[in-house]
Formats: C-alpha cells, sequence, structure tokens
C-alpha cells in the first residue's frame, strides 16, 4: 500500500463533495468558513473542488461532476490532502467515472467517513492509504472548537505521525441525541456529554494484528455488489465496522454478518474492530448480533474489540486504512503499529 505525505504548513487542503451536496447550502455554508479557519491553525490553506459547494440538488444530479472534483484533486501536484465535505448515501454512483491510476499515481491524504466508505475502498483498490474519519461539517468544522479527541488524533496521524500510536478510547462520548443541530443559531452550542466506560473485548485472548479494512455497515452493502468488494483479499486483515446515524437494525447486522460468514470471511480475517453506536438502545444488542454471528459461524474464538471512536461515534479518531493495528484483548488496547503518514 502506498502510504501519502503528512500534511505541512505551506500545503493546500481540498474539499469534495462526492456524495451529498449539503455544504453548499445557504443555511450550512458557514460550516466551511469555520474548517478553513481550523486549517488556517496549522498554516494549510483549504479550498472548495468547482462542484464541493453547489448544494443538494446539483451534487445529486451530477456523479460525474463529483468524481471529476475528485479527479482533478487528485491529479493537481499542489493539492496535498481531499477531505470529503460530508457523507450521504449514493457516493457508490461515482464509480464509473473513476480513473484508478490517477489516483495510484498521485498518493495524498484522504479522508471521510460513512459514505465515504466506498471511496475508501477505491483507494484501497488504487493501492493507496486512505483515512478513515474527519470531515467537514462533522469534525473540521465543529461549532465552538474541534474535540480534543480528534484534534490529538489528526494531529498524531496527519501532522505529526508517530513511530507508533496507542489509540485511546474517549473518556467521554455522545449519542445522537445529544449532538448539536446544524445551524448558525447553534455555533455556540456544544454536544451534551456522557462519561465513557472505554474498550471492550467482546471474545478472543492474546494480540493479533492485521491490515485494517471497513468502514460503514450500510455502505458495505451497497459496495457488496461491486468490484470494490469482490477484489479485496481478506486474508489477515482487521475488520472495521461502524453503523450510521439511520439505526441500523440489529437484525440487518445480523444478516450483513451472515453473509460475510458464507463467504467465508470470519476465517480469512485476524479480528474486528467495532465502533460505538450512534444510538444509546443499539449498544447492547450490537454486541449480541456480533457474537451470535461468530458463534455461528465457528468462530467464537475471534478476537472482536467494541466502543471504539470511529465514523459516527462521537468524539471520532481518524483509523488509516491499509495500515497494521494490534489489538491486545488481554489489555483491551488498539495500536497502530507504523506512522500513519510519510
Amino acid at each position: 500500500m502506498i502510504k501519502p505525505e503528512r500534511l505541512k504548513k505551506g500545503d493546500k487542503a481540498a474539499v469534495v463533495s462526492l456524495s451529498s451536496g449539503s455544504l453548499g447550502e445557504p443555511v450550512l455554508i458557514h460550516k466551511f468558513d469555520i474548517a478553513k479557519k481550523r486549517f488556517e491553525e496549522y498554516g494549510i490553506e483549504l479550498i472548495a473542488m468547482p462542484h464541493a459547494l453547489k448544494g443538494r440538488k446539483y451534487v445529486y444530479e451530477h456523479p460525474e461532476e463529483r468524481a471529476g472534483d475528485l479527479m482533478q484533486a487528485f491529479s493537481d501536484p499542489d493539492i496535498k490532502a481531499v477531505i470529503c465535505a460530508i457523507g450521504g448515501d449514493d457516493t457508490v454512483r461515482l464509480l464509473p467515472y473513476i480513473d484508478f491510476d490517477v489516483i495510484r499515481s498521485n498518493p495524498k491524504i484522504f479522508t471521510g467517513f460513512s459514505d465515504s466508505t466506498a471511496n475508501h475502498f477505491m483507494m484501497h483498490k488504487a493501492g493507496l492509504v486512505s483515512y478513515y474519519g474527519a470531515n467537514i461539517m462533522c469534525d473540521f468544522g465543529e461549532y465552538v472548537d474541534m474535540n480534543p479527541y480528534f484534534r490529538s488524533s489528526f494531529e498524531n496521524t496527519l501532522i505529526d505521525p508517530k513511530p507508533k500510536l496507542v489509540i485511546p478510547p474517549s473518556e467521554f462520548y455522545a449519542y445522537e441525541c445529544d449532538k448539536v443541530r446544524w445551524g448558525i443559531e447553534n455555533t455556540d452550542k456544544s454536544p451534551r456529554v456522557r462519561k465513557n466506560t472505554g474498550y471492550e473485548i467482546l471474545q478472543g485472548s492474546g494480540k493479533v494484528s492485521g491490515r485494517l479494512l471497513g468502514g460503514c455497515v450500510e455502505v458495505l452493502m451497497m459496495i457488496a455488489f461491486t468490484e470494490l468488494w469482490h477484489g479485496v483479499d481478506w486474508r489477515g486483515k482487521l475488520l472495521l465496522l461502524e453503523t450510521s446515524e439511520d439505526g441500523l437494525s440489529p437484525d440487518y447486522l445480523l444478516w450483513t454478518l451472515r453473509g460475510m460468514a458464507a463467504d467465508g470471511m470470519f476465517d480469512k480475517i485476524n479480528g474486528i474492530v467495532m465502533g460505538r453506536p450512534d444510538y444509546e438502545d443499539m449498544y447492547e444488542p450490537y454486541k449480541e448480533v456480533l457474537k451470535k454471528a461468530l458463534r455461528e459461524a465457528g468462530r467464537p474464538d475471534l478476537p472482536v474489540i467494541y466502543n471504539v471512536n470511529v465514523g459516527h461515534a462521537y468524539p471520532i479518531g481518524i483509523f488509516p486504512l491499509g495500515l497494521t493495528y494490534e489489538i491486545d484483548c488481554d489489555n483491551a488496547t488498539l495500536t497502530l503499529t507504523e506512522p500513519a503518514t510519510e
């Protein structure tokens, strides 16, 4: 896997709207302005690609323009990072317009989560390490300030990568009901937070390691019909799973896991990294579903670390995909065992 260079003072980062065009709506464009100031703190210029701020209707109607923005951003030698504006539900529509050679020949940081899962698998197909987590509207454009947990992760992965990074659980968290609704009238408000209990090891013992790959469960369902999924070699990997604000039912999660089991995935991977759900009433049911699916698959020994700050959880970290992590089941720790960027 090709590892891109870290961000440095004087660099330029580009915003792309590869799914929803929400960032370009008049009531939400202030999020872009907030994010620009955050990047300026690090001496980095944040720009918008030509169609990123054209609003929901235009962006929805023109998947080819969204893909064009992505290709242009990767082709531009002055742009060092490509940051997704937000998620959505139809990034998979970009697939026919993607030139994987352009991505492979111009490695740079790519970040996003949720529907951007499809884009991460595009990066993986091109052989590029990408960074799950961090978009403009949720993270860089957060009201009041970037959450300290997120800021620390951003700095330790994309700005000043550490040789080895122990990824701690956050001290606090918020569910969907605790979050601040987006609107200019709420820019002085912060989420209501609750004390976190830390990681849970649902099963497994000892230490396991592997290259991390995965993303939002709902999006994995969409790309499962495409070359993005079928071309992956899952042997020895750690599977990353997290769920969206749509509130995936435990049954759908179970059916998805059963499909993976039928394909032999759980006999190939070394472990599972699962994010905290966005809804409190899903926390325990998801745990039981994971254990049930793995028990059915004959893998009650497969290590699973749960309640990880990834994706739709708040706050989140940035998780490089395609790099090696270690799960220590006996001590309930998760560690990135190599620098996140060059």
